[in-house]
């Protein structure tokens, strides 16, 4: 899976807790999306979480 290249954002484990309190493990993965994005001056590919995107675009 992939993980976040700007806060390193990476998938995380857990437990789905059933109604009877049964824990079973399961993995809570984040949005990771595939963006172009200029770095000093330069468009670069990169995996970013929507959670960056939300702050790359409020610093534009």
């Amino acid at each position: 899976m992939a993980k976040c290249d700007m806060c390193g954002k990476s998938p995380m484990f857990g437990h789905n807790v059933s109604h009877s309190k049964k824990a079973t493990k399961r993995q809570f993965k984040p949005n990771i999306q595939r963006v172009q994005v200029e770095v000093d001056g330069q468009i670069r590919r990169m995996h970013l979480c929507t959670r960056c995107l939300r702050t790359l675009s409020k610093t534009r």
